[in-house]
């Protein structure tokens, strides 16, 4: 059957190809001068469309050519497709347009190829973005502005924040002096985790100076 399928493409002459692929049937097209790709005498069937560019990507289509009835003339309907899909199932349908040498669409790249990874450079902000970083400059400007904030406060202010200090649990611990009233300051953790219960304190009852003996349970 006598069909002409003309596509217009908006890229360099020299990088493209065009293929139409079916069932025992692969036919191929360079890209002409004319930014066109031409199929001549295209047999009606369901076709699958691939525009192979090095470095641009293209969509793949699906092209279908039918023949009018009672004529000679091909009717061209073209959708977008994705690899991996049904067949039927279609995606956006391409407008086909009346061209000088028959019908055809136009065919846009949707984006460049990228063949390499780019280096990661190095930059300052990616270390002051670290937690640890952020951390210990935190930690230093309280180390840095407390003492100046101390300063600028009045004396009853002062005193009544170093008393409150000196009572608090975490500085007794942090001086080593528990305090008696801290339930926390006599916790065994060892023993707490083997399940053995907490030491009495205070020296055990005397048995009039002599050892008592246990048996032994075997």
């Amino acid at each position: 059957c006598a069909s002409q399928l003309s596509i217009q493409a908006l890229c360099s002459p020299r990088s493209l190809l065009f293929t139409l692929s079916s069932a025992g049937v692969h036919v191929s097209a360079p890209l002409s001068a004319a930014n066109t790709f031409v199929f001549h005498n295209v047999t009606p069937g369901s076709y699958l469309a691939d525009v192979h560019c090095p470095t641009d990507a293209f969509h793949p289509l699906r092209i279908d050519v039918q023949l009018e009835e009672g004529g000679e003339e091909g009717i061209v309907r073209a959708w977008e497709t994705y690899r991996g899909n049904d067949w039927n199932n279609k995606g956006e349908v391409v407008s086909v347009k009346e061209g000088s040498k028959g019908r055809g669409f136009e065919v846009r790249a949707i984006g460049g190829k990228n063949y390499f990874m780019e280096r990661p450079q190095f930059s300052v902000f990616s270390i002051l973005k670290n937690p640890m970083i952020l951390m210990a400059v935190v930690s230093l400007g309280l180390m840095v502005g407390m003492p100046k904030l101390m300063d600028s406060m009045d004396p009853e202010m002062r005193a009544e924040f170093e008393e409150q200090r000196k009572n608090s649990a975490l500085s007794s611990v942090m001086s080593g002096q528990a305090s008696a009233e801290n339930p926390l300051s006599n916790f065994d953790m060892a023993a707490y985790l083997a399940g053995s219960k907490p030491k009495e304190s205070g020296n055990a009852p005397n048995n009039g100076g002599n050892p008592k003996n246990q048996g032994v349970t075997r």
